[in-house]
């Protein structure tokens, strides 16, 4: 069976980037040699599914910081040709979560990382998520884009684990309580 899986990381007022997409607040840090867990959440997932503001920013780094496959889940870059240095790491796509996830399931995907505010959302709004684990960065930015938005009904979680780090960050892993 397929899953999907959240790892990110949050201003404590709740925002993932700044109102433009930047994540200065984020990238500016003294701890970015502090090993966070990235290293270990995502040595089993087998593919990284992001939406467009993710992948429009991972572009202006100096490296393509992924080595997984990538999937940009984007109806305005659906039908956008793969940049020729990314060609064999990406594919873009304007398939629904629930789509995206079987046709992944149906070539032997199984655990997914799911990266980017928009496509974090739907995917919790369809019940896609089986956990999370976010590091609330202790920085207040006033207004940004939020992890969170809209839901149909209330998500259930329940903590597995919380950790701080001498950096400050503190990182909470939950699991949903129901996935439909």
């Amino acid at each position: 069976m397929i899953t999907a899986h959240v790892f990110i990381a949050t201003s404590l007022d709740g925002f993932i980037a700044r109102p433009d997409g930047d994540i200065d607040w984020l990238l500016q840090r003294d701890d970015q040699a502090e090993d966070h867990g990235y290293s270990t959440f995502i040595a089993d997932k087998d593919v990284i599914l992001m939406g467009r503001g993710t992948y429009e920013k991972a572009l202006t780094f100096d490296t393509w910081f992924y080595e997984l496959p990538v999937v940009v889940l984007s109806e305005q870059l659906a039908d956008s040709p793969v940049p020729e240095a990314l060609k064999g790491k990406l594919r873009f796509s304007n398939l629904a979560p629930r789509d995206v996830m079987e046709e992944l399931a149906e070539q032997g995907v199984r655990r997914v990382y799911v990266d980017g505010g928009q496509v974090v959302q739907s995917f919790l709004r369809d019940g896609l998520v089986a956990d999370m684990v976010i590091t609330t960065v202790p920085v207040l930015i006033g207004s940004g884009r939020p992890l969170f938005g809209l839901l149909r009904q209330d998500i259930g979680l329940t903590l597995v684990s919380s950790r701080s780090f001498p950096s400050g960050l503190v990182q909470s892993t939950y699991a949903i309580e129901v996935i439909k």
